[in-house]
């Protein structure tokens, strides 16, 4: 009974298992591949092998996982996929760091034969007349793909350091593109002189307009009949599919065999541009680059003893003993002079940064591409950045984004970067800077451009001031000196009052006769039709003259300051004539206009030109009242100085000024007048300035000129 129970037992367990393992959920395999052209691409090329590897290996089902250069070691080491496909430089330091091991080698396709071999590829724009060999990749700004790329960086290295090159210092610039698109696109748009990428990426690629292999230039190109592909570079075997450590073998084996039968009319093949694999290749002339290059894993240097250096230099070690006792004292000497230097050099680090520290306005660097180099302390305090957040950021999105209308400012247009491009220093009066909270600032700031120990630019250095207080400042002097200009006409106006009530008077007593003249006609002569409508019309041209008067003293003693408008400077000096004559006749002072009829207009505010004017005659009037009665006379003079300005001139026949009051004569508070205040010509000074013009004394004059010139343009 219990042997039949066992042999049911075994059978049921025979039946069940493999439905079990049928109805069980495939394990998921990880294949890490080298994303060099980008995560869509290789998604798209490779995961149609992982489909085959999951239609091959049922169990199991095969995904890809696309890892760019800086990702790889990191997967490897945490052990995050199962499977590796890399370029052979990688695979080789992966190898000697972490053991992994390959199991086949990829068949590539180019055009239409089969190669597991590859290179690397030199090339320029096909229109650079000026770089037609590999040595004139010297002074020129060199692309690649990446510092662990073998296609795309690691042999062109090699094959520049043959022909004497060394492409880290006889290239202007080694940039790096991350995948091969990005590098051939640099190239074809200018943003490089010279790029390489891998064998067949050229051929590969499709831009808008063609392919571009006709659009550039193959640098030292190797093609034969041989390798009939072009290539700049030595062949090295194509990418190895490796295993990790940790994946198991049996598995390893399913998937190299796999591998090996797959047919080159396979769809995964077709989907990969690849004629499938071949067994695992020799991979030493990777090894031996890597080694000709000090790069990983063996970018450590060897241990070289004393006996190696005895077989291999041992002529030298005569003229090595013979100079020996020279060469210790010269080395103490040596010695101590760079510990002084390196002591001074310290020393004038502190120095340099105590200064910068110390100054009291912002001061930063910028290299070429616009990013900053160095922020002292006081830029730190101004835009509240600190330095290690804007150093090898793009200074300009930071700071000078924006304009003062608030729209975009353009780099192009930015006066820090036209420096370091065209070589001469600027100086930026009034600007716009922006905070790290967002809050903008007004700023006047110097750009000088930055030279190396070759005399080449190499960036600039900005300092800039906050001028906020003194904007403030200035603000603050403007609205007093309007304050002080509205005081100052009142006062005038209260000095003026008994002329003008006499001004007023006459023609309010004409309207009050003529109205009187009018009852009585109407009441005597109701028929003297045309005597009235005469006395009505002197009534309206009187109360006209009241009105006008009335109006221009309104318009002067007002406070509202005016936008600048364009006047005509003989009409202002009209109507000041206007309001002064009582003064002129009680004076019996004789008024000369010579005024310009051809006088250009100048853009000013009326009233503050009014007052200047007003100024300028009251002066004049009281300068002459000590004068012999027919010796009075007053002229306003008008014209144009040249195309830009305009003069106006107040001549009187007083006794002038003395060289005392000359040279304080804009001076506040300084008067010649026995009750003056000594304000009148410091307002009216600094309203021509506020105009962009000039007020001065001429002494030429027989008694006292005063002249004042306004810009046509300001």
């Amino acid at each position: 009974m219990n042997l039949r129970k066992l042999l049911f037992l075994l059978i049921f367990w025979q039946l069940a298992l493999p439905a079990a393992l049928l109805a069980a959920e495939p394990m998921e395999v990880r294949i890490g591949v080298l994303s060099h052209r980008g995560d869509d691409a290789t998604l798209k090329n490779w995961s149609p092998t992982a489909d085959y590897l999951s239609r091959e290996i049922p169990e199991y089902r095969f995904t890809i996982v696309p890892l760019d250069f800086r990702e790889i070691e990191p997967a490897v080491k945490n052990q995050t996929v199962e499977f590796l496909l890399v370029n052979p430089g990688i695979y080789v330091n992966m190898e000697v760091r972490y053991r992994i091991t390959r199991i086949a080698t990829l068949n590539n396709l180019l055009g239409d034969r089969p190669w597991n071999i590859f290179g690397g590829v030199i090339f320029t724009r096909a229109d650079r007349d000026d770089i037609r060999t590999l040595e004139d990749v010297r002074n020129k700004r060199f692309m690649a793909v990446d510092r662990t790329s073998l296609g795309g960086f690691q042999m062109a290295w090699q094959t520049l350091k043959a022909h004497d090159i060394d492409i880290h210092d006889d290239t202007r610039t080694l940039t790096f593109g991350g995948t091969h698109d990005a590098v051939v696109r640099a190239v074809l748009e200018g943003k490089a002189d010279v790029g390489t990428v891998r064998t067949g990426i050229l051929e590969a690629m499709s831009l808008e307009g063609g392919s571009p292999l006709e659009k550039v230039r193959i640098l030292g190109d190797l093609w034969s009949d041989k390798y009939p592909f072009h290539h700049s570079t030595r062949l090295y075997p194509e990418w190895p599919f490796s295993k990790l450590p940790h994946t198991p073998n049996r598995l390893a084996r399913r998937v190299a065999i796999a591998l090996l039968r797959m047919s080159s009319l396979e769809p995964a093949a077709q989907w990969g541009d690849y004629a499938g694999w071949t067994i695992p290749l020799e991979y030493q002339p990777v090894h031996e680059l890597l080694k000709s290059l000090h790069l990983p894993p063996y970018d450590r240097p060897e241990q070289f003893t004393l006996v190696d250096a005895a077989r291999k230099y041992w002529y030298w070690l005569v003229t090595v003993l013979a100079f020996l006792l020279a060469l210790a004292a010269m080395s103490v000497w040596v010695v101590r002079l760079n510990l002084a230097l390196e002591r001074s050099r310290r020393l004038l680090e502190r120095q340099h940064n105590l200064i910068l520290d110390s100054v009291g306005d912002g001061i930063y660097g910028v290299d070429l591409q616009g990013n900053a180099t160095f922020f002292n302390k006081a830029a730190e305090a101004i835009t509240g950045w600190k330095a290690e957040e804007l150093i090898g950021q793009n200074q300009h999105e930071k700071l000078h984004h924006t304009r003062v209308d608030g729209s975009p400012h353009p780099p192009q247009e930015c006066p820090v970067y036209q420096t370091f491009r065209d070589g001469e220093s600027r100086f930026v009066r009034e600007d716009l800077f922006w905070r790290k909270d967002g809050t903008s600032f007004p700023v006047e700031y110097s750009s000088t451009p930055l030279r190396d120990e070759k005399g080449e630019i190499v960036g600039s250095v900005v300092v800039f001031r906050d001028i906020s207080a003194r904007k403030q400042a200035e603000e603050e002097a403007r609205r007093y000196q309007a304050e002080l200009a509205h005081v100052a006409r009142l006062s005038t106006m209260g000095e003026m009052a008994s002329g003008m009530a006499h001004e007023l008077n006459q023609p309010l007593t004409a309207i009050a006769t003529n109205a009187d003249a009018c009852i009585r006609l109407l009441e005597s002569n109701p028929d003297a039709r045309d005597r009235i409508i005469d006395a009505l019309e002197t009534i309206g041209a009187q109360a006209r003259r009241a009105g006008g008067i009335i109006q221009q003293l309104r318009q002067f003693v007002r406070k509202e300051e005016p936008e600048p408008t364009l006047v005509d400077l003989n009409q202002l000096v009209e109507e000041v004539v206007s309001l002064v004559r009582p003064e002129l006749e009680r004076a019996d002072i004789t008024l000369v206009l010579e005024l310009d009829p051809e006088l250009a207009r100048v853009p000013a505010q009326r009233i503050q030109i009014d007052q200047v004017l007003l100024n300028l005659i009251l002066n004049a009037i009281e300068a002459m009242s000590d004068q012999p009665a027919g010796e009075r006379r007053l002229t306003l003079h008008t014209n144009n100085a040249g195309d830009n300005a305009v003069v106006v001139s107040v001549e009187d026949t007083g006794p002038g000024l003395s060289s005392e009051i000359r040279d304080k004569l804009f001076t506040p508070f300084v008067t010649s007048k026995p009750q003056g205040m000594g304000l009148g010509l410091s307002i009216s000074q600094g309203i021509i300035q506020a105009h962009k013009g000039n007020l001065y004394y001429d002494d030429s004059a027989a008694g006292a000129c005063f002249r004042f010139t306004l810009p046509v343009n300001p």
